[in-house]
C-alpha cells in the first residue's frame, strides 16, 4: 500500500468495476425486497453545483446502504430537457454565429437542440460519475424521450376529457425578453427599493376624491374600478358611486370586496384586472372589463391612449408627470417590495393576461392534502407538512402553456373550417365536428413541470403495465431541498395520486440549502459559488462526500465551510493509515466479507466488539431517522477515538501472545470490516480500495449490511483509560521522557481494576504496578480516576526541590495575573466603558487562573 491517502489515484478507477459488475443495478438482489428512488431530474443544460452535491449524496448514502441491507433496491437517474434554459443556451450558440431561430425555423431549430444535447448534454452525468453516484445507468430516463411524451400527452388528454385542463384568458408571469409565459420557479422576486405614488381618483359627481397608492403607475390606464373592504367605514358611503379615471377620463365604480387588505395605503386599491392577479379575481367577481395596456413587448398598447408606444418603465415616469401636471399626484412615498425576474435573462416580469392552457388544480389539491394528513406520505421533518397545507390551499390554477420551440408540444388542433378545438394523443386526420382536414396545430409548449410531475411514474414505463411499474411504484423516498415542495413535489402528488391511485412516495426527506459558512445564499452572481467538483479536484470526492453528509441534519440549511472538506480528508488518511498498519504489521488479510466474530474474545476484544455494536445499532437507528449527520458523526467519532486511538493499540499486546493472537486478530479484522462497511454509502472509493487490500477479493458495494451481535465487554474500560490518560498527563506535566519507567501503585477500594490491566498500563502509559493496592511512604503524587488511586513514588523521576521551586513559581506567577484581572474587574468604570466581549475576556482569565491555581496547588502539596 501507498504511504499515504490519494484521493485522485483511488477514484479514477473503481466506477467503471461496479458498473461492470452490474453493482448499481437492482437485479444484484434478485430476492430482495423492493427500495426505489427516482433522481430529482437535473436540467440536461446543467453542471453540478452544491446544491446537487448535498442532495445525490443523501441518496447515494440510502441507496448504497439499502443495496448493502439485501434490498432490491433501484436509484434511477435521468434529465430534464428544460425548456426555456436550453432553447437559451442554444439561442446564444447560434448567436455566436450571427444567426436566431427564427431564421432557422422551428423544425430546423429543434433539430439543432437534439444535437447539442447529443453532444453538450450528457456533461452532468459524467459529474455525477465523478462524484460516485451510484444510479442505474441502464435505466436513465430524459424528460422527452418518447416513453415520457407518450405519458405526457396521455395525462394531458385524460384531464381535458375530465375538465381539469382548459384554455382561457387569465393572469400569467410573462417575460418581455424571453417572449414565454413563466412558472412561478421561473420567477426569481429580489428586494427593492421602490416607490408607493399616491393618486387622487375624483368622484364623477359632486366633490372629493378617493386615493389610491400604487407601486406601478403605468398600470392604472387600465383600471376598471377602484376596490375598498366592506368592512372599511371610511368608504362605506362610497361603495356604488362612480370614478374618473385620472388622465383618461373614464368612467370607473367603487366596488367592495374582501380581498382588499385594510391595512394597505389609504385601504383603496386600483383594480387593473388584466395586470395583476388580485384585480383579475376581483374583477371576476364583479364582473369588470379586462383593458390590457401593456403588450408583449412591455410596451403601452393603444387603449394607453397618449402613452402609447412607450416603455413601460418610460411610461411610468411619463404618467407621473402628467398626473403632477393635473393635479392628481398627492405624494410619492419610498417603498420596500419584491419584484419578480425571469430566472433565465433577469427582465423585470410582467404580470398580464393571456390566452393559456390551465390546469384546474382545486379537485387535485384535496387527495393530495389527504395522503399526507393519513400518513400515506410523510414529511421528514413534520414541520414542513405545514407550508405543503398552506400551499395546496391556496393554489392558483396553473398555467401550463409556453410560448418556446423546444418542449412537449401541446396535442391540441384547431380546425380552420368551424373552430372546433381537438385535443388528442395523436394528431388526427380530419375535425371530428366537421370531417375538414384542415387542422392547425397549437404551436405553445407545455411547462417543463408538466412532464416532470410525472417523473415518478412515467419512467417505470407507465402508462404501460410494466413490471418496474408493478415493483418499485410507489418509490420508497423522495430526497429535494425544501426550495421545491411547492413547485415540484406537490405537483407529483396530485398527479401521482390522480392517475396511478397511489402517493408517488412513502417518505419526503426534505434538506436544507448550501450557504456561505456566515449564511449568505452561494450565487454565482455574488462571487461566493463554490464548484463541488473543483473541491473534488483539491480534496477528492470522497472527502466531499463526507463532509456534506455530516452536515446534513434535516429540514436545516449547510453552512458550508471548505474546512470541513480539508477534515474529512485527513480523516480518509487516519482510515488509511489505521488500514495499512493493520494489514502490513499486524497481517490482517483476507478477512470474508460476510465472516463471523470470534466466539471467545479477549477482554480488550470483547470490548470493541460490544461497542461496535452498540455503534452500529445507533446508527442504524438515526440513519432510519434520515438524521445522517448524527449517524455519521457518531460512526467518525467511533472510528477515531475507539477503534483506532484505542483498540489498535491495545491490540498489539495480545498479538504478541500466541494463544491469544487468533482472536484478537480476528476481532480487528472484523472491526475493519464493519467499518469500512458502515463507511461505504459516504465513502465508497476509499472503502472499497481499503477493501481491496484487507478482504477477500470481493466488492464490498455488494457486501452485506453488518449486523455485529451484543458482547459482555469489560465494564471497567472506561476507568482503564481514564487512568491511562491522566497518567500521561502526569507524565507530560512533569517532563519525565517517555521512556522512562514509572512505578505506580493502586488503591482500588471498590474492586475495578482487573488482571489485564496490567499490561496496558505498561503499554500504554509505561507504568509498572510494583504494590497492587498498597501505598507506599515518600514525596508522592496521585493520580485519580474514578474510585481507583495510583500512587507515584517522586523519588528517582523528579527533583522535588526543584519542582516545589518550579511550582512556587508558576503559583506566584499566577496570582499576579489574577490579581491584575481582578483589579480591573473591581473597578466600575472599566465595566462600564470596555467592550462587552473584553470584560467576558478579562472573566475568563480569572476562571482560569483559579482552576491553574487549584491545579498547581494540588500538585505541590503531594511533594511533602
Amino acid at each position: 500500500m501507498k504511504s499515504t491517502y490519494d484521493p485522485a489515484g483511488i477514484e479514477s478507477r473503481w466506477y467503471t468495476i461496479w458498473e461492470d459488475a452490474g453493482a448499481f443495478r437492482p437485479e444484484i438482489n434478485p430476492d430482495g425486497e423492493p427500495y426505489s428512488i427516482v433522481i430529482p431530474p437535473p436540467n440536461v443544460t446543467g453542471v453540478l453545483h452544491m446544491g446537487h452535491a448535498l442532495d445525490l449524496t443523501i441518496q447515494d448514502v440510502l441507496i448504497r446502504r439499502k443495496r448493502m441491507q439485501g434490498y432490491a433496491a433501484l436509484w434511477l437517474p435521468g434529465t430534464d430537457h428544460a425548456g426555456i434554459a436550453t432553447q437559451n443556451v442554444v439561442e446564444r450558440e447560434l448567436a455566436k454565429e450571427g444567426i436566431s431561430r427564427h431564421d432557422l425555423g422551428r423544425e430546423r431549430f429543434v433539430e439543432k437542440v437534439w444535437e447539442w444535447k447529443a453532444t453538450s448534454g450528457n456533461r452532468i452525468t459524467e459529474q455525477m460519475r465523478t462524484m460516485g453516484f451510484s444510479t442505474d445507468w441502464t435505466r436513465e430516463r430524459f424528460t422527452f424521450d418518447e416513453g415520457l411524451s407518450r405519458a405526457v400527452r396521455k395525462v394531458f388528454v385524460s384531464l381535458y376529457d375530465e375538465g381539469l385542463i382548459y384554455r382561457g384568458n387569465r393572469i400569467i408571469n410573462w417575460c418581455p425578453r424571453c417572449h414565454t409565459a413563466l412558472s412561478e420557479i421561473e420567477v426569481e422576486h429580489e428586494d427593492e427599493v421602490g416607490e408607493l405614488t399616491h393618486i387622487k381618483y375624483p368622484f364623477a359627481e359632486g366633490d372629493g376624491f378617493i386615493t389610491v397608492a400604487t407601486t406601478r403607475p403605468e398600470t392604472m390606464l387600465g383600471d376598471t374600478a377602484v376596490a375598498v373592504h366592506p368592512d372599511d367605514d371610511r368608504y362605506r358611503d362610497a361603495v356604488g358611486r362612480m370614478l374618473l379615471l385620472p388622465l383618461l377620463d373614464r368612467e370607473i365604480p367603487v366596488v367592495a370586496d374582501e380581498g382588499v387588505e385594510l391595512e394597505f395605503g389609504t385601504g383603496a386599491v386600483k383594480v387593473t384586472p388584466a395586470h395583476d392577479p388580485l384585480d383579475f379575481e376581483i374583477g371576476q367577481r364583479h364582473g369588470l372589463d379586462q383593458i390590457q395596456v401593456i403588450d408583449t413587448e412591455a410596451r403601452i398598447t393603444a387603449e394607453g391612449g397618449p402613452f402609447e408606444g412607450q416603455d413601460r418603465f418610460e411610461a411610468r415616469e411619463a404618467v407621473r408627470h402628467e398626473l403632477k401636471k393635473r393635479g392628481f399626484l398627492e405624494r410619492i412615498d419610498e417603498h420596500h417590495h419584491s419584484v419578480g425576474h425571469c430566472s433565465r435573462c433577469g427582465t423585470v416580469v410582467e404580470p398580464m393576461l393571456s390566452l393559456q392552457w390551465f390546469v384546474k388544480v382545486k379537485p387535485l389539491t384535496g387527495p393530495a392534502i389527504d395522503a399526507v394528513k393519513d400518513g400515506r406520505a410523510r414529511f421528514i421533518p413534520k414541520r414542513w407538512e405545514n407550508n405543503y397545507f398552506h400551499w395546496m390551499e391556496n393554489l392558483r390554477d396553473w398555467c401550463i402553456s409556453r410560448q418556446l420551440w423546444w418542449g412537449h408540444p401541446i396535442p391540441a388542433w384547431y380546425c380552420d373550417e368551424c373552430g372546433e378545438t381537438i385535443v388528442a394523443e395523436e394528431q388526427p386526420e380530419t375535425c371530428p365536428a366537421c370531417e375538414g382536414s384542415a387542422l392547425t396545430p397549437d404551436e405553445d409548449v407545455l411547462d417543463t413541470w408538466f412532464s416532470s410531475q410525472l417523473w415518478p411514474f412515467s419512467t417505470m414505463g407507465w402508462p404501460e403495465e410494466t413490471d418496474d411499474l408493478a415493483t418499485y411504484y410507489p418509490t420508497s423516498v423522495l430526497v429535494t431541498g425544501f426550495d421545491i415542495i411547492y413547485f415540484w413535489v406537490a405537483r407529483m402528488m396530485m398527479m401521482g395520486l390522480h392517475f396511478t391511485g397511489e402517493a408517488p412516495f412513502a417518505d419526503i426527506s426534505i434538506h436544507g440549502l448550501i450557504r456561505t459558512p456566515d449564511g449568505r445564499k452561494m450565487s454565482k452572481s455574488s462571487g461566493n459559488a463554490l464548484d463541488p467538483l473543483d473541491l473534488v479536484e483539491r480534496y477528492g470526492a470522497d472527502p466531499l462526500r463526507l463532509s456534506l453528509i455530516q452536515a446534513a441534519a434535516p429540514g436545516h440549511d449547510v453552512p458550508y465551510d471548505e474546512a470541513w472538506t480539508d477534515a474529512s480528508r485527513r480523516f480518509g488518511n487516519k482510515l488509511w493509515n489505521a488500514l495499512r498498519f493493520a494489514v502490513e504489521h499486524m497481517e490482517i488479510r483476507h478477512v470474508p466479507a460476510d465472516g463471523g466474530y470470534p466466539d471467545d474474545p479477549g477482554p480488550e476484544d470483547a470490548w470493541i466488539l460490544d461497542r461496535l455494536a452498540a455503534v452500529t445499532a445507533e446508527f442504524d437507528r438515526l440513519f432510519d431517522e434520515y438524521r445522517f449527520s448524527d449517524a455519521y458523526g457518531l460512526l467518525y467519532n467511533f472510528a477515531w477515538a475507539e477503534a483506532f486511538d484505542w483498540y489498535l493499540e491495545m491490540a498489539k499486546t495480545p498479538l504478541r501472545d500466541e494463544e491469544r493472537a487468533p482472536a484478537t486478530r480476528a476481532t480487528l479484522g472484523a472491526v475493519l470490516r464493519d467499518l469500512l462497511k458502515l463507511f461505504h454509502p459516504a465513502i465508497p472509493y476509499l472503502t472499497e480500495e481499503l477493501w481491496s487490500e484487507l478482504g477477500d477479493g470481493s466488492l464490498l458495494a455488494t457486501a452485506s449490511w453488518p449486523t455485529p451481535p451484543a458482547v459482555d465487554g469489560p465494564t471497567s474500560m472506561t476507568t482503564l483509560q481514564d487512568l491511562v490518560v491522566r497518567l500521561r498527563r502526569f507524565r507530560s506535566e512533569h517532563q519525565i521522557s517517555p521512556k522512562t519507567p514509572i512505578e505506580i501503585t493502586l488503591s482500588d477500594p471498590d474492586g475495578v481494576v482487573e488482571s489485564w490491566w496490567a499490561q496496558h498500563l505498561t503499554a500504554l502509559a509505561g507504568c509498572t504496578i510494583v504494590d497492587d493496592r498498597q501505598e507506599a511512604g515518600g514525596a508522592m503524587s496521585r493520580v485519580i480516576a474514578g474510585s481507583v488511586q495510583a500512587f507515584i513514588p517522586l523519588a528517582g523521576l523528579v527533583d522535588v526541590e526543584a519542582e516545589r521551586t518550579r511550582l512556587e513559581k508558576a503559583i506566584g506567577d499566577t496570582e499576579e495575573d489574577l490579581a491584575r484581572s481582578n483589579a480591573k474587574l473591581s473597578n466600575e468604570k472599566f465595566r462600564d466603558r470596555a467592550p462587552a466581549e473584553v470584560v467576558a475576556g478579562e472573566e475568563a482569565k480569572v476562571a482560569a487562573a483559579n482552576e491553574r491555581l487549584a491545579k498547581l496547588g494540588a500538585q505541590l502539596a503531594e511533594l511533602g
